[in-house]
């Protein structure tokens, strides 16, 4: 009999611990906030993490456009024309993508805002498209970051990095 209370109480609390992991998001929502430029900049985002995986090249692959995150597409806010890259970006929400490469990265700024992933991402409804350069760190981040500076915003996960200069 006592053998079959201590099961009953292991069992319980085996599936209070299963039950709080899957409440834990996967890729939970964050947001970048900063002033840039003169505009308040804000990134919405879901955050996967690492986990182990290779991310450039493999998870995320080369050449193809890719949400920016997880889930929803990733959303990018200013609250007045700004230029990236030195091209102007009207105020406004739109959806960020990129086209990750190697040596080379592009930036798509999309004026549909809300999007599942890139499922249904259309390029014609593109307004900006820039180039960044893909860079490394030796550091790793375990879980997709983006940052605004006072100049410029910055992506970063696993060793790969990339950043875009913010102008008026």
């Amino acid at each position: 009999m006592k053998i079959t209370k201590i099961s009953f109480v292991l069992s319980l609390l085996f599936l209070s611990v299963m039950s709080v992991q899957a409440q834990e998001k996967a890729s939970p929502a964050r947001t970048a906030e900063g002033v840039a430029a003169g505009s308040s900049i804000t990134i919405n985002y879901s955050s996967p993490a690492v986990k182990g995986r290779t991310i450039w090249g493999e998870l995320v692959p080369f050449g193809k456009v890719w949400r920016a995150g997880a889930d929803n597409a990733t959303t990018f806010s200013t609250s007045k024309d700004i230029t990236i890259e030195g091209q102007k970006l009207p105020a406004g929400t739109y959806s960020f993508f990129i086209i990750p490469g190697e040596v080379e990265s592009t930036f798509i700024f999309n004026k549909v805002a809300k999007q599942w992933g890139a499922y249904t991402y259309d390029e014609k409804e593109d307004i900006l498209r820039v180039s960044v350069p893909s860079q490394q760190s030796s550091t790793l981040e375990e879980r997709l970051v983006y940052e605004v500076k006072s100049d410029s915003f910055e992506i970063r996960w696993e060793y790969g990095k990339a950043s875009a200069k913010i102008g008026s």
